[in-house]
Order: structure tokens, then sequence, then C-alpha cells
């Protein structure tokens, strides 16, 4: 699908003018303040889609396979985008778990030899 794309010179009509295959990786997926984004021109490319003509009485082409394509490639950055916001999001849930846990073994720590006599922390300090 890329190869083709690039083979092809692919270009996507954004509001922030014609932009190639490599620089749609660069596009927020959604944007508040009208800037280009991915979901955007992926709501654009389906409405190209849907409102093409049809006749029941004569033989019309599939859909253009070119639009597909650009379809089909916008759809696919928007999955992996995803998919990579999700993991990180999870990494750093996991991040921040281990975090804590590493301060409860430090409190328990502290913990322990809090309890310890002040002889024996004198004897841990002399083997230090």
């Amino acid at each position: 699908m890329f190869e083709k794309a690039t083979r092809l010179k692919l270009r996507f009509d954004t509001t922030k003018g014609q932009l190639s295959v490599e620089d749609l990786w660069d596009l927020p997926l959604t944007s508040t303040r009208g800037a280009a984004n991915l979901d955007d021109l992926a709501r654009t490319l389906h409405e190209a889609t849907k409102n093409e003509s049809v006749s029941f009485v004569t033989k019309t082409e599939p859909m253009n396979e070119v639009q597909k394509l650009r379809f089909d490639i916008v759809l696919h950055i928007i999955n992996t985008r995803l998919t990579e916001n999700e993991a990180a999001a999870n990494a750093r849930a996991n991040r921040e778990k281990k975090q804590q846990i590493m301060a409860l073994i430090d409190q328990k720590q502290n913990e322990a030899l809090g309890a310890l006599s002040v002889e024996d922390l004198r004897k841990m300090v002399e083997s230090l």
C-alpha cells in the first residue's frame, strides 16, 4: 500500500496544503483549532467515497482506486497511532505503579531499620 502510494507520489489535500504520505505521520489525530488533522482528512476521504455517483442502468467504474488508497493509508496511520498511544499510556501507568511500589519498599525498609536497636544500628554503621 505504501509502496504504491510513493510510486504514485500521492498527495493529500488538507487545510495545511498538499501533504505527502510521510507528512501524514506528523499530523495530530484531532484538532480543536481547525488545524489539519487525521480525523478530518479521513472524514473528507470517506465522504468522497460515499458520494460517488452510481448508475443502476449503465456500468460504472468501481470506486476510484487512488481515492480508496488514500483513504486506506489515512485509516492505517490512524489505527497505528491509536495503538501507539495506547501502548504509551500503558507504559506510563506501569512506570507510575512501579514508582509507587518502590516508594513503599523504601518506606518498609526504613521502618525495618527503625525497629532495630541502637546497638544493632551501630554495628551496621561500623561494618560500612
